[in-house]
């Protein structure tokens, strides 16, 4: 087994001036009339074949012992299920793709996990807001119907198998969001499971409407997090961009061979100066989404890999000898132009679930700092017996720079780059040394600012190490946003039945 990408393995996350409602004619038809549901209500128990399945869909470090599993089909189900767990006082999750680098869902204290494995539709509902999208749903999947019924997509993650449920809460991040924005700039509303003060549970339908009375329910899922204010159950969009006809895929990789630590920090130091330059909302360089994989020695080289639409590839050629300046080594350039829907679903193979993993991550403004480089290039190759470890460089503005931070529940708007920390192995009695070594990394970068990225800055996934930081985790995630979500917590979820380690905490809490 070869040691997890960056690339192969985890590829996760009002703009739109290409924007349409439904450019072709709508022929796909809403769910069906009679109403009955495509699976479930299913209750798997500890003694069915299928449990340990159903309890281990994530991060190898994790496994449930729930009481009962219920895969659902219905919005009706959910609630049902719900119900169920108020009333006999069971902490409840709920699981759409299993993606969750964190152990929200497989903690021991979850008894009961909804899984929405049966609600996976994709379709044009006439009746209400556009296209719907039902919280089960896979990214891949959503790019297939979405595309070949009506040409327009989500600019949301790379990799097909993550669920749609969590990553449109987490704000909804992927190759076309630097021109297209993120996916819930495009929300309109969301379906959710609610339980009120008196225990009584119900479905409510938030939208954007300035009129809404549900209006805040609908910003909280605009990057508030999933499973915090209740089961999202569907969304809607009123308008979703067309995606390119073509693009070009792009690999380039510069070896370690010959590569000393000035290389080093020439090429990461390109690259973040590339990024800053390239992330305003007109920049000509949103058009193209790059991620420079720095890898340890083992893995052989560092890797920019991306894609750019077929119109623009000039971009690559600029990127690939901006980035090259003064690095010394000659890459490798690896590159094919292929239909966007080709791109968008293959060669993304490995989703990371046979692995134990650590992430962490970091929005930056700015270039890494030569003391960052320096601290980059000694974690990187120190450790030689840990060698599945790496720090990704993403690129980031562009059109997400172009909504204001309170738009939405996702303050991250004036970044540049998106960086993302990975260790993964497979052998539990490593835990201890791998943890040790990412912990490190993250506080030796950051060693500036108490070993948490600075003030103005924020980070983009789960992480239980900063609940403890010197900047606390509401802080470093949902930034100024944090109290209101409070309040939204405490009118939607005021028995705090859905929480998790960094879910958003009533009031006085």
């Amino acid at each position: 087994m070869n040691p997890p990408s960056r690339r192969d393995l985890l590829r996760v996350g009002a703009v739109a001036s290409a924007a349409v409602l439904c450019p072709f004619p709508v022929s796909a038809a809403a769910p069906p009339a009679d109403g009955v549901p495509p699976l479930g209500p299913v209750r798997v128990r500890p003694d069915d074949r299928r449990y340990a399945d159903l309890v281990r869909r994530g991060n190898r470090r994790f496994v449930g012992t729930p009481d009962e599993v219920r895969v659902v089909g219905s919005t009706e189900q959910v609630v049902a299920a719900v119900q169920d767990a108020v009333r006999t006082g069971r902490r409840v999750a709920v699981r759409g793709g299993g993606h969750c680098f964190e152990g929200f869902v497989d903690d021991p204290a979850v008894r009961m996990v909804i899984d929405l494995s049966g609600l996976t539709d994709v379709y044009h509902d006439p009746r209400r807001f556009g296209f719907a999208v039902e919280a089960g749903a896979t990214l891949g999947e959503a790019y297939r119907r979405l595309f070949l019924g009506w040409g327009v997509t989500l600019p949301g993650g790379s990799c097909p198998g993550v669920g749609v449920g969590g990553h449109i809460t987490g704000g909804g991040y992927g190759r076309l969001s630097r021109l297209h924005g993120l996916v819930v700039d495009h929300l309109y509303a969301v379906e959710v499971v609610v339980v009120d003060s008196g225990g009584t549970v119900r479905a409510v339908v938030a939208t954007r409407e300035p009129t809404d009375p549900h209006r805040d329910l609908w910003w909280a899922h605009t990057g508030g997090g999933g499973g915090t204010f209740g089961v999202v159950t569907r969304y809607w969009f009123r308008s979703l961009p067309s995606p390119p006809a073509r693009v070009r895929d792009f690999t380039v990789t510069w070896p370690w061979a010959g590569l000393d630590e000035p290389g080093f920090h020439r090429l990461a130091g390109n690259f973040g100066r590339w990024c800053a330059h390239n992330s305003a909302p007109d920049s000509r360089g949103r058009h193209l989404y790059g991620e420079l994989v720095l890898s340890r020695p083992q893995a052989g080289g560092h890797t920019l890999a991306g894609q750019v639409p077929h119109g623009s590839r000039h971009l690559l050629d600029e990127l690939v000898r901006a980035l090259g300046d003064g690095v010394g080594v000659t890459p490798t350039v690896s590159a094919q132009t292929l239909p966007w829907l080709t791109a968008t679903l293959g060669g993304h193979s490995d989703d990371g679930k046979g692995w134990r993993l650590k992430v962490k991550s970091a929005f930056h403004r700015a270039p890494l700092t030569e003391r960052q480089l320096h601290a980059a290039y000694r974690h990187l190759t120190r450790d030689s017996d840990l060698p599945a470890g790496s720090l990704s460089l993403n690129t980031y503005g562009g059109a997400i720079n172009a909504v204001a931070s309170t738009a939405t529940a996702t303050v991250q708007r004036n970044a540049s780059m998106l960086l993302f920390y990975l260790a993964g192995w497979t052998d539990p009695a490593a835990d201890p040394r791998q943890l040790a070594w990412i912990r490190e990394f993250y506080r030796d970068m950051y060693a500036d600012t108490g070993g948490v990225p600075p003030d103005g800055a924020y980070v983009n996934y789960p992480d239980v190490d900063l609940t403890t930081a010197t900047r606390p985790w509401p802080e470093v995630y949902f930034g100024s946003g944090y109290r209101r979500l409070q309040q939204v917590k405490a009118r939607w979820d005021p028995r705090d039945v859905f929480h998790h380690d960094l879910a958003v905490r009533p009031p006085g809490h």
